[in-house]
C-alpha cells in the first residue's frame, strides 16, 4: 500500500476517535446535570410522600377536634336530660343525643380512616427515603464513573494529539493539504473506503478506471463526488469447511 495513503487512513481513525473522546468530554456537563436531577426527582418524591403524610395526619386532627366539639354538646345534653320536666322536653333532648351522637360516630369513623390512610402513607414515606438512598448511591457511582473516564479520555486526547502529529509530519505536504480540506468540507470525514465500485460513504459508483486504481492502493485517488481519499480493503478469502465424509479418509 502507498505510504501516504496507509498514514491518511491511519490519520482518519485517529480523527475519528479524537472526535468522538472530545464529544464524550464536551457532554460531560450534560450528563452531570442528568444525574443531578434524577437525584432532585427522587428527593421530590420523598417531600410529596411527606407532604401526603402530613396533611392526612392535618386532617385527622381537625376531625378529632370536631370529635371534642360534639362529645361536649353530647355531654351537655346529657346534663340538660336530667333537668327535663315534662315528656315532650325528654323527648326533643333524646332526639338532640341521637344527632350528636350519630355525628361523633360519623367523625371517629372518618378519623379511623384517617389513621388507616397515614399508615399507608407513612410506608409510601419509606418507600420514598429509601428509594432517594439507593439513587444516591447510584448517582454516586455515576459520578465517580464519569470523572475516572473524562480523565481517561483527556489521556487518550493528549497521546492522540502526539500520534497525529508525528503522522502529519511524516505526511507529504500536498496529501495532508488535500486531507485537512476534505475534512473541514465534510464533517471530519476525508477517507471513505471502497467497495463493490462504490464509495461506501457518499454512496456514488466510481468509474471503472478509478475504482480499478484504487483497488490497487498505489496512489490517492479521490472520490470524483464527494472529494474523499479513497482506499480499498481486500475482503480475505473464507476457509471452506472440510468436508465430513472427506476428513474422515
Amino acid at each position: 500500500m502507498n505510504a501516504d495513503l496507509e498514514r491518511v487512513i491511519a490519520l482518519q481513525r485517529l480523527d475519528s476517535a479524537a472526535h468522538d473522546a472530545e464529544r464524550r468530554v464536551a457532554d460531560a456537563p450534560e450528563r452531570e446535570r442528568a444525574l443531578d436531577a434524577r437525584l432532585e426527582a427522587a428527593r421530590h418524591l420523598v417531600a410529596d410522600a411527606k407532604a401526603r403524610l402530613a396533611d392526612s395526619q392535618n386532617a385527622r386532627r381537625l376531625l378529632e377536634k370536631d370529635v371534642a366539639v360534639h362529645q361536649g354538646r353530647l355531654s351537655k345534653f346529657r346534663d340538660q336530660l336530667m333537668a327535663v320536666k315534662t315528656n315532650v322536653e325528654y323527648q326533643a333532648m333524646q332526639k338532640e343525643i341521637e344527632f350528636a351522637q350519630s355525628e361523633v360516630k360519623a367523625l371517629e369513623d372518618k378519623v379511623l380512616e384517617r389513621m388507616l390512610e397515614a399508615d399507608d402513607l407513612s410506608a409510601a414515606v419509606k418507600r420514598a427515603e429509601a428509594a432517594l438512598a439507593a439513587e444516591q448511591k447510584a448517582v454516586e457511582a455515576d459520578k465517580r464513573a464519569t470523572s475516572s473516564e473524562i480523565a481517561e479520555l483527556k489521556t487518550a486526547l493528549e497521546r492522540m494529539r502526539g500520534e497525529r502529529a508525528a503522522l502529519t509530519t511524516a505526511l507529504a505536504p500536498q496529501v495532508l493539504a488535500v486531507f485537512e480540506l476534505v475534512s473541514r468540507r465534510r464533517n471530519g470525514i476525508a477517507v471513505a473506503e471502497a467497495r463493490d465500485g462504490v464509495c461506501t460513504i457518499c454512496h456514488v459508483r466510481l468509474r471503472p478506471q478509478v475504482f480499478n486504481t484504487v483497488r490497487r492502493n498505489e496512489e490517492i485517488v479521490q472520490c470524483d463526488s464527494c472529494q474523499r481519499i479513497l482506499f480499498f480493503a481486500p475482503v480475505a478469502p473464507t476457509t471452506p469447511e472440510p468436508d465430513s465424509a472427506t476428513s474422515l479418509r
